[in-house]
């Protein structure tokens, strides 16, 4: 497929030159989707027998493909959970790619995986778990929490074993009614139910509803309770402390969903909202989404790893050179065997910047978060959903219809202003901000908030 030394070095350069470009946009431009009808008349067919040539192809993204594509580092990406990664941790993903590191095992990627676990051993420690915690990075919370779950029903049915108690029945994990979509996906994967239990008013649950669920829960073995460390849509912590006390009592698997807010126990301004984190037996924070990290990477931390291992380790008779070695193997870890070094961009960044720099940034995305929202309160036309904890603010525009919102976001986006997308609670429509730029302002916001009027 190399045509030649100095074509193949004349189309490095040709990329070099794009990413170049791309990370020195100021404005970054926010584009807009197109049909896959408008894609096709502009782009054609991409894939021939001869090939266009790189300089083609790369010419056709750039012209076509990627300005239909939403940049979500853009400041006004405020929607779903954005992606803001640090110009360290980006460079340093095309340095992962272009150096062919297998990141499954210690044997073929010792120095990488060095790295990756000095990442997950610290974060563990800043949530408070002890000294031998560990785990891996996989592609994403869904998978995340899948793993930790199957983690943990492999270690209910190995107490239910040493107990010599031979359930037939269900078995089940508790969660929040306000939880994450990915627990209803784990639990059809597995075949499990998932019990949900109902939050206070303000989003958060608590330990009460918990055990109600669990006393009623006469049909089903609960093999685990999970909380959530800041729900995607409210950005809600639910009662760490209260919740992982009565899962100790309980003898019952602790997991903190952490996916979007548990970065924020890094501030030490907003630390306590995660008091009671050190009880969990696994958690997941994706760095992709407040740790400034390029997609996509979902830090899984186990307080015993040893469980985890015992859980997915991989058997075949080429692997068992690996699984015979004693050493760590982050594809033990979690559902999957390939997998590239995914924490090296944020691993590099860290120790690029330094830990107090991203203690600054979510504090400061925080902060203005709460500013927003003590703006919104002076608003006529506006008007909060919740107080927010973290840094997504949800809030109504007064009087509208879904229509409404769905007819000024498409106008926003095509304004290049901002991306805002209606959202929902209790079937009634509002929008949010999701706030995890460290770029974007108060003034920005206001602007979003002005063009509601």
């Amino acid at each position: 497929m190399h045509k030649g030394n100095e074509e193949s070095k004349a189309l490095r350069e040709k990329i070099f030159e794009y990413v170049r470009v791309r990370m020195d946009y100021d404005p970054i431009p926010l584009d807009y989707p197109k049909s896959e009808q408008e894609l096709f008349a502009e782009a054609g067919i991409t894939l021939t027998e001869q090939g266009l040539g790189g300089e083609q192809a790369l010419k056709l993204f750039q012209d076509v493909l990627a300005p239909a594509t939403i940049s979500t580092d853009h400041p006004g990406f405020v929607s779903f959970i954005p992606n803001a990664a640090t110009e360290a941790a980006s460079l340093f993903d095309l340095v992962v790619s272009a150096s062919s590191i297998y990141g499954g095992s210690w044997l073929e990627g010792s120095g990488a995986v060095f790295a990756e676990n000095q990442v997950l051993e610290w974060f563990a420690a800043e949530v408070g778990l002890p000294k031998g915690s560990g785990g891996t990075f996989v592609q994403g919370g869904t998978i995340g929490n899948l793993s930790a779950l199957a983690t943990a029903r492999q270690a209910h049915r190995n107490n239910l074993t040493q107990a010599g108690i031979n359930f037939a029945g269900r078995l089940a994990f508790i969660a929040s009614a306000e939880s994450h979509s990915s627990l209803k996906a784990a639990a059809k994967m597995m075949d499990v139910d998932i019990l949900l239990a109902e939050p206070a008013e303000d989003g958060r649950l608590q330990a009460s509803s918990v055990k109600s669920v669990y006393d009623s829960a006469a049909e089903h073995s609960v093999f685990a309770i999970v909380a959530t460390g800041g729900t995607t849509n409210f950005g809600i912590v639910d009662d760490l402390r209260g919740i992982g006390e009565f899962a100790t009592s309980s003898k019952t698997w602790f997991h903190i969903d952490g996916a979007y807010g548990l970065a924020g126990v890094l501030s030490n301004k907003y630390k306590k909202l995660f008091d009671g984190s050190e009880l969990a037996d696994s958690f997941i924070v994706d760095p992709h989404k407040w740790l400034f990290a390029p997609f996509d990477a979902c830090a899984l931390v186990y307080r015993n790893p040893s469980i985890a291992r015992a859980t997915h380790t991989q058997h075949g008779e080429y692997l068992e050179a690996l699984n015979d070695s004693g050493l760590w193997n982050p594809a033990d870890y979690s559902f999957g065997l390939t997998r590239r070094t995914r924490g090296l961009p944020l691993w590099f960044s860290l120790a690029t910047h330094g830990i107090q720099k991203y203690r600054e940034a979510i504090e400061h995305n925080i902060d203005v978060a709460h500013e927003v929202a003590a703006l919104i309160k002076t608003m006529d036309h506006v008007e909060l959903v919740r107080e927010p904890e973290l840094s997504v603010v949800v809030f109504e525009r007064k009087g509208w219809e879904l229509a409404d919102y769905n007819a000024w976001s498409d106008k926003l986006l095509r304004d290049e202003i901002g991306f805002v997308v209606p959202s929902s609670h209790k079937g009634k429509p509002n929008t949010r901000f999701a706030i995890v730029n460290p770029l974007t302002s108060v003034a920005l916001l206001t602007e979003i908030l002005e063009s509601m009027k």
